[in-house]
């Protein structure tokens, strides 16, 4: 096990410097061969890009929010975007390297993303979306206290900067959580 196993995780903004490195992790987690190390991954439901560089330097130029880095002992091991929004929070953009799911990252940097909606915004609800038909990563932000609301928006065919689309089914599907 390496070193980024075992020591505590920190946070900070990302800055311009980190969108090759994030763009990388966020495609390695959901697209492509190598996402299949990890169970998140979307590569039966999806190919193409997940992300481009400039879809994180909007969310790191946001003036509303911030992309997170996730590091453990000086190495990227994950990603998410908080937004504030109103009296909620949009968490998004959420990635951990494929090799490091299911030791309990996720749980710990959900965690810290919903104390921080809660302190620096005094967001009252964090949200989310979902592809749909992702029951499994579902059943995931449900555990940890999120519900379904059964809304759905669509989901942007033909437009490949979100993907390229393996099925005809698919939606966003809204999470909410009370913090």
């Amino acid at each position: 096990m390496s070193t980024a196993q075992h020591a505590a995780l920190s946070f900070r903004s990302a800055v311009e410097a980190d969108v090759p490195e994030l763009v990388a992790l966020v495609e390695s987690a959901y697209r492509g061969e190598v996402s299949r190390a990890g169970w998140t991954t979307e590569a039966d439901v999806l190919d193409g890009q997940r992300t481009d560089p400039e879809g994180v330097r909007a969310v790191i130029d946001g003036p509303d929010g911030v992309l997170l880095v996730v590091e453990r002992a000086g190495e990227l091991v994950a990603c998410c975007q908080l937004e504030h929004r109103g009296n909620h929070a949009y968490f998004g953009m959420f990635a951990v390297r494929p090799g490091l799911q299911g030791a309990g990252l996720g749980k710990e940097i959900l965690a810290e993303a919903e104390r921080r909606a809660r302190e620096t915004w005094a967001a009252r609800e964090m949200r989310m979306t979902v592809v749909n038909v992702r029951e499994e990563l579902i059943a995931y932000y449900v555990r940890r206290g999120y519900r379904r609301t059964g809304e759905l928006s669509p989901f942007p065919y033909g437009d490949e900067r979100f993907g390229v689309p393996l099925r005809d089914d698919l939606a966003f599907e809204l999470l909410v959580k009370t913090l």
